[in-house]
């Protein structure tokens, strides 16, 4: 779904923070050598945008998995700046949805969150920009499957997203509330581990 861009080029496998080291480590290299997909089936998003969208005409999406970041997003689909003829208003959902995968500059709190959860605390070794699958691609997939295990958003962003979602309240302020419009959208959660909205300083 989304990489990180280092300089100019897409983060390779042997980047620490990097996705595809991190699906390689936890998924594919766990799989007898016999039964684990040749090299040249596994694909990664790089800074050849055209390429990847473009690869989206050559399989079938049964289901993208994700999870949910501080901003509430999914891959890196942030909340869009309000700028230009949106600077009062947050861009309507159906031009965010007209976005495709690019590659984009990353909100502090992304990089706070990923510092937070996979850095040790070291924000400047996050990357500033990502690559990233768009609203389009994600709409191709026939099953967004999202998990919530209470790690990289908050108790509160937690229901938030998912209330939106059931109650069909489409904003872009929450790019996961998009969700609500694709066909087949699934829901899990860690339950232990999502925390409560209760207010206490500790």
């Amino acid at each position: 779904m989304d990489e990180w861009m280092v300089g100019d080029k897409a983060a390779g496998l042997d980047f620490p923070l990097g996705f595809g080291k991190a699906v390689m480590k936890l998924c594919f290299n766990r799989i007898r050598p016999k039964l684990r997909p040749p090299k040249e089936n596994l694909h990664f998003p790089t800074e050849n945008v055209a390429e990847y969208i473009k690869s989206w005409e050559t399989a079938r999406c049964v289901v993208m998995r994700g999870g949910q970041g501080e901003t509430k997003h999914w891959a890196f689909n942030e909340p869009p700046q309000r700028k230009g003829e949106y600077i009062g208003a947050p861009t309507p959902p159906e031009v965010y949805r007209q976005i495709e995968t690019r590659i984009v500059e990353l909100h502090p709190m992304t990089l706070m969150q990923n510092a937070r959860t996979s850095g040790g605390g070291v924000v400047q070794n996050v990357p500033h920009r990502a690559v990233t699958v768009g609203p389009v691609e994600t709409w191709k997939a026939e099953t967004v499957s999202i998990w919530q295990t209470g790690h990289h958003d908050n108790p509160f962003g937690i229901r938030l997203s998912s209330l939106m979602i059931s109650k069909r309240i489409v904003d872009t302020s929450v790019p996961m509330s998009l969700l609500a419009d694709h066909p087949d959208v699934r829901f899990n959660y860690l339950l232990p581990c999502m925390g409560a909205c209760t207010v206490e300083m500790h």
